[in-house]
């Protein structure tokens, strides 16, 4: 456990610390072009990677030819299930009518579908608390494409905590999602590796 961690633990035990306390702290010290997510209780900040940024873009392009601007978020965060989890994921779809609380946060409950393209550093978020956290949400359908690899990894029919169907396509092949509720397929032909 890193130090950052153990204090983390230590306020939340106290009542003393919550995420709005971290991410109003972090908000005045996270330097410009990077992102922040508290995942578990653990802070991790990653700067904005071109490939990275490429593959978001184009996942949220193509939601865009079917769903309103105003559904699909990125980097917006959201607070999920288990232990100080405020994730800001690479791409999200709210359901229509969604509303944010008086606090201005989107509901986990809300979320239709999350994408996250995998950085070096924070693939095993990606793949583990994450990945968990999304299924405890019942979050329908979770897609993360791994430059690296070079495939994306499709997750869909989330129950007791995880996700029981999972679908891995190279990069360059369509994802169908066709028999999701997002019925729609996703293109990977312009995905860049890394």
């Amino acid at each position: 456990m890193t130090v950052v961690e153990d204090r983390i633990d230590m306020a939340d035990d106290s009542g003393e610390l919550t995420l709005d306390d971290l991410f109003e702290s972090l908000e005045r010290t996270t330097p410009e072009g990077y992102k922040v997510e508290i995942v578990e209780g653990a802070i991790f900040m990653s700067p904005q990677r071109d490939t990275h940024w490429e593959i978001i873009l184009d996942i949220i392009e193509q939601l865009r030819t079917k769903y309103p601007r105003k559904r699909v978020k990125s980097d917006v965060r959201i607070d999920y299930p288990g232990h100080l989890n405020g994730f800001a994921s690479d791409v999200t779809l709210v359901t229509e009518g969604a509303e944010k609380t008086p606090a201005g946060l989107w509901l986990c409950k809300d979320v239709e579908f999350v994408a996250e393209v995998i950085s070096k550093g924070t693939a095993q978020n990606d793949y583990g608390p994450k990945k968990a956290a999304y299924a405890v949400a019942e979050v329908p359908v979770y897609l993360v494409a791994d430059p690296y690899q070079g495939k994306c990894h499709l997750y869909t029919q989330p129950k007791d905590g995880d996700y029981v169907s999972e679908l891995t396509v190279a990069f360059g092949a369509d994802v169908d999602m066709t028999t999701t509720h997002l019925g729609l397929t996703l293109r990977t032909d312009e995905f860049p590796r890394d």
